[in-house]
């Protein structure tokens, strides 16, 4: 089997857009619930006119079609309702991490040429607004190529308003309730013709990852591929009307926006979006919610799973299980199926620059095939592992996974050369991931050649890690290996050389990196050595390392 592929999905959908869609389910599943956020309980109907609202406001303040909208909050009914609000009034979205630091937002928002920035109060105990002040604030200072700042950011001069989604905001930021305010004027009419004028071949998200050199980018997603992939993942998944979804994994990843927000507008599941993963709330939730669809990374299950306190809860109510990001053991499989009553138990493997999806588990697949592969294509794409010769590999031979299709990613934004360097003439998009494809075309996935390692379902790029801990004074090198972790299936452990004479310790670095960082980007251990193992190019060989951990 040189490739392994889906035939091309029948029939046509009702919508082709993001606005289109919201539209259609506001109408299609009006008095049913949609949105369940703490005491605060909206129905389809009732969304559709809140993100009409934002959609308006957004208009007022001036953002036009493909302007940059940016998200920083946790998972929550003003997420949803600001960033669908954002994208019906044309605007491109990118969500930010809600573990990033001030910088590293920063960052992301000065390449992203965001114009609009929708950011929580304070969330795990740090201010946003305040580690953002600090970041790009007054002394940090405009930056000469963007020009003069127009916004209250000097140093993100393309940033032109801040909408802080609480009740109180900074004099130069916007409440919640003042910007939705400033769309009371907009004629409704304006509104629709925004939405209607949005294209299926625009931008309609723009998801920024690392790479191998730790320098942001940002995948360019489309509306055409975001609602025929997450129509065709609500299909294979099985989701339907009536599902209650909780949506634990982050709106800012793909998983949590495009596979809970899209997927549910797409068959009118209700959504209870929970901030932040705790066992005790989810297993809260399940019962008092009858939550019936939970998917998220192993780890997630597994705590559920092993909690002491797991028979004091009504878990009866699950019937679908969705996972992926990291190797799904047997036993977990079995025991949601058996221990919880799990009905549906499946797997699935994708990137951000396709979509977020490229295989999947269909329904009906043995637990082996669920536990051991991420399943086949999905509709519509193709799926090889090539050699690095670049032959195609037959079944069992290990090689880089290259997909192709509708859902790889239009490039990276702004970025033609690092696109070039992962998308070939032909349309393959080279993942990096190393794979294997069995004779009935499920892949498995064995190995990651940019190093990248998962942790609790983060991403965790080693070389962003590395350039982040080489800003240390007292460091003169430094790699960083996953290694493996019972309770978050993998965590960073670095491996630093100390410039002569410095006192630095493993423990003053971790808390120095934890101030620095995304507490999951940390080392959780750090082991000084003389020097780095190094090949005649100077490259350092992780193999040796992670052989010595």
């Amino acid at each position: 089997m040189p490739d392994a592929e889906a035939p091309e999905p029948h029939g046509r959908q009702e919508w082709r857009t993001v606005p289109e869609l919201v539209r259609w389910a506001a109408r299609r599943f009006a008095p049913a619930e949609a949105v369940v956020d703490g005491r605060t309980r909206v129905t389809y109907g009732e969304l559709g006119a809140r993100v009409e609202r934002a959609a308006a406001a957004c208009l007022a303040y001036g953002v036009r079609a493909g302007d940059r909208v940016a998200v920083w909050a946790p998972n929550s009914l003003d997420w949803i309702t600001a960033a669908l609000g954002a994208v019906s009034a044309g605007a491109v979205l990118v969500p930010l991490n809600t573990r990033f630091k001030g910088g590293e937002a920063a960052e992301v928002l000065a390449r992203s040429g965001a114009r609009l920035l929708f950011v929580t109060g304070t969330f795990l105990g740090t201010s946003y607004v305040a580690s953002l002040r600090r970041a790009a604030g007054p002394a940090a200072g405009p930056a000469p190529e963007q020009g003069p700042s127009r916004g209250p950011l000097p140093g993100l001069p393309a940033l032109e308003r801040v909408v802080v989604l609480s009740g109180d905001a900074p004099p130069d930021f916007l409440t919640w309730k003042e910007f939705l305010a400033a769309g009371e004027d907009v004629p409704p009419g304006r509104v629709r013709a925004a939405a209607d004028a949005v294209r299926p071949d625009w931008p309609s998200d723009l998801v920024f990852t690392s790479g191998t050199t730790g320098r942001p980018k940002g995948a360019v997603i489309t509306h055409a591929q975001t609602v025929r992939a997450y129509a065709l993942w609500s299909d294979l998944a099985g989701l339907r009307a009536g599902d209650r979804y909780l949506i634990v994994n982050p709106f800012f990843h793909t998983f949590g926006y495009k596979a809970g927000v899209v997927a549910c507008l797409t068959r009118g599941a209700t959504m209870i979006p929970q901030p932040v993963f705790t066992a005790d709330t989810v297993l809260a939730h399940i019962a008092t919610e009858r939550i019936t669809v939970l998917p998220g990374p192993p780890t997630l299950h597994q705590s559920l799973l092993d909690h002491p306190a797991r028979a004091a809860h009504d878990l009866s109510s699950l019937r679908l299980v969705v996972t992926g990001a990291a190797v799904v053991p047997l036993r977990l499989v079995e025991q949601l199926r058996a221990e919880l009553g799990v009905a549906t138990v499946l797997t699935a493997y994708g990137l951000s620059e396709a979509s977020g999806i490229v295989t999947m588990c269909r329904r009906g697949d043995p637990p082996s095939v669920i536990a051991t592969t991420s399943g086949r294509a999905i509709p519509g794409t193709r799926v090889r592992v090539v050699a690095a010769d670049g032959t195609v590999c037959g079944p069992g031979e290990p090689g880089e996974v290259r997909v192709r299709g509708f859902t790889v990613m239009r490039g990276y934004h702004e970025d033609p050369a690092a696109t070039a360097e992962v998308i070939g003439p032909d349309g393959w998009l080279r993942t990096g991931d190393v794979g294997v494809l069995d004779a009935d075309g499920n892949l498995r996935i064995t190995d990651r050649i940019k190093d990248m390692f998962i942790v609790g379902g983060f991403n965790a790029y080693p070389a962003e890690i590395e350039q982040l801990l080489g800003l240390h004074p007292d460091v003169a090198d430094v790699a960083v290996v996953g290694v493996p972790d019972h309770r978050l299936g993998e965590v960073g452990k670095a491996y630093v050389v100390r410039r002569p004479g410095a006192p630095t310790t493993s423990d003053d670095l971790i808390a120095w990196a934890r101030r620095e960082m995304a507490n999951y980007k940390v080392p959780r251990t750090v082991e000084f050595v003389a020097r780095l193992p190094r090949n005649a190019s100077g490259k350092v060989v992780k193999g040796e390392l992670r052989g010595a951990r």
